[in-house]
């Protein structure tokens, strides 16, 4: 991508709440159309990408499938109390995390508001040793109560308000990077294949609605139906507080995981291609479920051999998620050598 934090600052800054991601797929769309040969949305609101690969006559058709979803989290205006907004959660949102901050209610026109809860000065003692219960918080518009009836209504949606963020050495934070980051990989793979050959065909697949239940993977996967597939999403990045059992290095390369969601060739054609690459990697035990597309591509149709690679971000779930560009890079140009080797011999061994 000619200028990968541009593209992250657009996606970033999208709206795409799970299941209302309108915006953000315009944003998708015009970042995969320069390199598809054709691209689609369906039923559920995934994009989906095709790059033909070059096979030589009488040669069988082999697919790949990258995916990345491009929802967040979010909230939802559940009921109007006089001048303030109530509301419920689209997702993990973390209570702990939206205090005093900032949001943009999408009513009939975007409208600048914060969340707020009673001072501490007004609660008892136990209930300040408490963490704040969703009770206890609410949205003001500054707007009195006839004024938001007419601007908001029941189920309108409500994002974190956060501009996107270059920091240094080549760092950047933002809202969604859970998993704009891995959409904005996805695109810069298939730039990247652009200038290389490849036989087998690329479905590049930015998912819908995976933040509450992995279902635009699902769909996606039973229609594409692909050969292989990586799912690319993020992991949690070292910080303080985490133990390095729990993450992953910053800067360090995209996490291949290992365990049962994962076939054990596609993993071990990843850390191949790594290796005679030189491109940076570790190793991520994902010993259950993964939480990610991951999960559902696997069992989609017959079982599909599905790899996963997680790109290092800290502070998951919060309005100022941090990569590190090169990590996001060095997940596309893994992508993109994998695809550049796949052969027939290796469809087969995968059961193909």
């Amino acid at each position: 991508m000619s200028d990968l934090s541009s593209l992250l600052k657009e996606l970033s800054e999208a709206t795409g709440v799970s299941g209302y991601e309108e915006e953000v797929r315009a944003v998708v769309r015009k970042a995969f159309q320069p390199y598809a040969d054709e691209i689609r949305e369906d039923a559920l609101g995934n994009v989906i990408a095709l790059k033909r690969g070059t096979r030589p006559a009488g040669e069988p058709a082999h697919a790949m499938m990258l995916a990345a979803h491009t929802d967040e989290i979010g909230l939802m205006v559940s009921g109007i109390e006089g001048a303030f907004l109530r509301f419920e959660r689209v997702g993990g949102v973390d209570l702990r995390t939206i205090v005093g901050q900032e949001v943009i209610v999408h009513g009939r026109q975007p409208l600048v508001g914060i969340i707020a809860s009673r001072p501490p000065h007004v609660q008892t003692a136990a209930e300040r040793e408490k963490p704040y219960a969703l009770k206890d918080l609410f949205i003001d518009l500054g707007l009195s109560e006839g004024r938001l009836r007419e601007l908001v209504r029941i189920g309108d949606l409500a994002t974190m308000k956060r501009r996107y963020v270059e920091l240094a050495e080549g760092y950047a934070s933002g809202k969604a990077l859970d998993d704009r980051a891995g959409v904005a990989s996805l695109a810069l793979c298939l730039e990247m294949l652009a200038g290389m050959r490849h036989t087998w065909d690329v479905y590049a697949v930015a998912t819908s609605q995976e933040e509450i239940g992995l279902r635009g993977a699902t769909v996606s996967a039973y229609s594409v139906a692909p050969t292989a597939a990586i799912a690319v999403d993020v992991g949690f990045g070292a910080q303080q507080g985490v133990s390095e059992q729990e993450s992953i290095a910053m800067d360090g390369g995209p996490a291949i995981a290992i365990g049962p969601n994962i076939h054990p060739l596609m993993r071990e054609r990843l850390e191949s291609v790594a290796k005679a690459h030189e491109l940076k990697y570790q190793t991520e035990v994902a010993a259950g479920a993964t939480g990610t597309d991951a999960w559902a591509i696997q069992v989609a149709r017959e079982g599909i051999p599905t790899a996963l690679l997680s790109i290092p971000l800290r502070y998951m779930h919060t309005s100022v998620e941090t990569v590190c560009l090169r990590d996001v890079e060095r997940t596309a140009r893994l992508m993109a050598l994998t695809i550049a080797g796949l052969d027939r011999a290796f469809a087969e061994q995968l059961g193909s």
